[in-house]
């Protein structure tokens, strides 16, 4: 994954390494793959139904998706709240020393960012005060990746 250096092979900087190689979909199969995500599984669905990716890219939460979170929030699945709050608090203790959290995975889909992976990171992010999380977009079609790019330019 790393290029021979001190960057985090799972870093935004690893993941921008990744783009400039037009590696996204390996550095996100990898990503998810290593220990910690666990999750080759995912990785496996995202790298065969996603073929065109752009990222790094700052998101705002909001417009995210969420897949899994605390019961009572916008989430498609939630989780029970000792579990979530045990994983937030962790990262939460990891940022204040100074972690920074690899990208999250994003799928646009039918003109919705929805959070593949990440739903804990974003939390952790939106209760250390910042309204956007670091995000590798993934997208089914072309035309998928030329609308997110009209509507999302990177300097918005």
């Amino acid at each position: 994954m790393g290029s021979g250096s001190d960057v985090d092979p799972y870093s935004v900087a690893a993941a921008r390494l990744a783009a400039d190689r037009d590696d996204l979909a390996g550095w996100v199969a990898g990503f998810l793959a290593s220990p910690g995500s666990d999750n080759a599984v995912l990785a496996a669905q995202l790298t065969d139904e996603l073929g065109w990716w752009v990222g790094p890219r700052r998101l705002p939460i909001s417009e995210l998706q969420r897949l899994a979170g605390p019961a009572g929030h916008p989430v498609l699945c939630p989780v029970d709240d000792d579990y979530w709050d045990d994983r937030v608090d962790a990262m939460d203790k990891m940022t204040e020393e100074g972690w920074q959290p690899p990208p999250v995975i994003v799928a646009y889909r039918n003109g919705v960012l929805v959070l593949e992976d990440g739903n804990h990171r974003v939390e952790s992010v939106r209760r250390a005060g910042s309204g956007e999380a670091w995000a590798v977009i993934g997208f089914e079609t072309p035309g998928d990746h030329d609308r997110f790019l009209t509507e999302w330019p990177a300097d918005r």
